[in-house]
């Protein structure tokens, strides 16, 4: 779905959970980006977490990208304590994806028909940075 309502939103940004980090990104009163960090629950894999990132198309190549990045990264690494970092990005999103190298991620594997985009399938890539 393209676009969720405004109300959606207000619910996912207000929810509290000590285990999820959600930065935005404003110019002036706009909200252009967002990125939310969930660290897994399971006993074994609390040393993980998942990342999705979205900046608005007006944005892109401007560096809002790059800085929510590395404000996630420095709570995973610094406050979280997260050994595994990973992500799921559509396979045809160059831009994304040279910004997730830059920060060290590596791709790691293609989910294929992972979703449907303007009537279309495509294809995803796994990604995860260690440290």
């Amino acid at each position: 779905m393209p676009y969720q309502s405004v109300e959606v939103w207000r619910k996912r940004l207000a929810a509290s959970n000590e285990r999820q980090i959600k930065l935005v990104a404003v110019h002036g009163n706009e909200v252009i980006g967002h990125i939310g960090l969930d660290q897994y629950t399971r006993i074994r894999q609390t040393h993980i977490g998942s990342i999705g990132m979205v900046v608005t198309p007006e944005w892109h190549r401007k560096g809002v990208g790059s800085k929510l990045l590395a404000a996630v990264l420095d709570v995973a690494d610094n406050w979280m304590n997260l050994r595994r970092v990973e992500l799921t990005v559509y396979a045809d999103n160059e831009a994304a994806i040279g910004l997730y190298q830059k920060f060290s991620f590596e791709t790691e594997g293609r989910l294929r028909q992972y979703a449907i985009r303007d009537g279309m399938m495509v294809d995803a890539l796994t990604m995860a940075r260690l440290r």
